[in-house]
Order: C-alpha cells, then structure tokens, then sequence
C-alpha cells in the first residue's frame, strides 16, 4: 500500500487511457466506417449522460449495465438494431478498448522510473523531502471492467503492474463527479481528507478534472486536440485543471514541477 507521504496520480481509464472512439473499429463491421464512428460518438455520451443523471435522482446501475444500455440508445437513435450475440460481443470489445498513442511511451517512461519492488518514483519537494509518485487507476468502470482492460486490452495490459491500485467508483454507488468518489479514492491510497491536495486526477474528462478540484486535488487534463481548457461551469482557479497538457508524456513533468516548487499553488 502506499505511505501516506505518496504523491498519488489517479489515471482515469475511459476516455484518458483508452480511446472509447476505437470500439468503431468493432461497430464497423455491422454498419461500415461513417455510421460506426457516429454510433460510438452518441454511444459515450450516453453513457456519460447515465451517470449525470442516476447521480442527479441518487440511484445506482453498474457501470457495465450502462454501458449496454447506452449502446441500445445510441442505436435506437440511428434506427438501427443488433441481434443478442452482436451486442455481447460489442461488450467483450470493451473490456479490450485500445489505448491513446500517446500512453505507451509515457507508461515505458513511468515504468523506467519504478523500482522493481514499487509502483512509485521518487521527486524531490521544495523542502528536500523525497516523495514517492505512485500511480492508480480510478475509474467509473466496475471492478470487473477494470480488471478486464488491464488483462485483455492488448496496449494497456503491458503496463497492469504499474499501476498500485485499480479504484471503482462502484463501492461507493456513485459516479464521476460526486466528491463522495474522489474521497473513496482518497481512503483507499490512505490519504485523508485534508491530504487532497497530494493526490493528482489525470483526466482527459472536462467533468472529472473540475471534480476533482471542488474536492481540493490537483488535476492535470488531457488536451490531445489542443482546443484549450472551455468549460466554464465553476468559476475561478477551482473550476480549471491545475495543468494542461497536450499528452500523458507530460504528466510526470508537470506533477514533479509542482513538488518541486516549479508549479502554482
């Protein structure tokens, strides 16, 4: 487990690790390239959707009962359907989503920096007391997704030993953003909640990463289209990520930067 001196960098899974735009790939083979890449467009976002609003009535569906339900919504919408067996195997391609280009490279430069007895790498904070980095997934998905994409997804399953945790929000019956995740998170890497401040969310999720600062952590979000932070829903430094960066490459940087004293706040 880490110590509680761990800086702790909370990787989100969907949609920052792995491409929800590459179940397409899967989707094509039903209905060609056009309309797979529209399907998995309206697919994520209501899948997203789901969550916004069970957590708005304060009712629970597991994260893989959303994921279908929203693939059956997304369909309806183009007035399509698909037999039973199209749609579990839909499902099980899920569970093996390819990652980001830019994940591998910067997991080989994580993994570079672990020991081979941790998950964690060492910086060096402005009062010269060494800290470790040690990273986490924590994601919406349940524990079963999560523990499928890191042993079927043939670009992210490499790297499952780096990670010192795989965080669900399914203990605590909520999804991103309810601060009651980020504060699940933070029990279970051992920090409390006047330790939010040394935990990072890594996000590529407007939402999330403003979650994540309402609760008091640092957030670095994952510009990889370089449109600019546009989200003005909470106003001021807490409703902007605390870095941007353009790829997971620059992530490490950017969290020594700010132990160091190179960063704000």
């Amino acid at each position: 487990m880490p110590s509680n001196t761990d800086i702790i960098v909370a990787f989100d899974l969907y949609g920052t690790l792995l491409s929800t735009e590459s179940i397409a790939k899967e989707l094509s083979t039903h209905f060609g390239d056009d309309k797979a890449r529209s399907i998995a467009t309206l697919w994520r976002r209501y899948q997203l959707e789901y969550t916004w609003r069970l957590n708005s009535m304060n009712l629970y569906t597991p994260f893989s009962t959303i994921t279908q339900t929203s693939l059956h919504h997304a369909l309806s919408d183009h007035s399509l359907s698909l037999p039973s067996d199209a749609i579990d195997s839909l499902m099980q391609s899920y569970d093996s989503l390819s990652t980001f280009p830019d994940v591998g490279p910067a997991l080989d430069t994580l993994s570079s920096l672990s020991s081979s007895s941790s998950s964690s790498s060492t910086t060096t904070t402005s009062d010269n007391s060494a800290q470790r980095i040690t990273p986490v997934i924590f994601s919406n998905g349940t524990t079963a997704m999560l523990s499928a994409s890191l042993t079927k997804s043939p670009s992210l399953s490499p790297y499952a030993h780096l990670f010192a945790h795989q965080i669900s929000v399914h203990d605590v019956k909520k999804f991103k953003p309810h601060p009651d995740v980020y504060k699940h998170l933070a029990q279970v890497v051992g920090k409390d909640e006047g330790e939010m401040r040394d935990m990072w969310l890594v996000s590529g999720n407007p939402f999330d990463v403003v979650g994540a600062r309402a609760v008091g952590m640092k957030a670095a979000w994952v510009d990889r289209k370089g449109d600019g932070w546009t989200d003005a829903l909470v106003a001021g430094e807490v409703g902007r990520p605390t870095v941007v960066v353009r790829g997971l490459g620059e992530v490490v940087d950017a969290v020594r930067g700010h132990a160091e004293g190179r960063g704000g706040e």
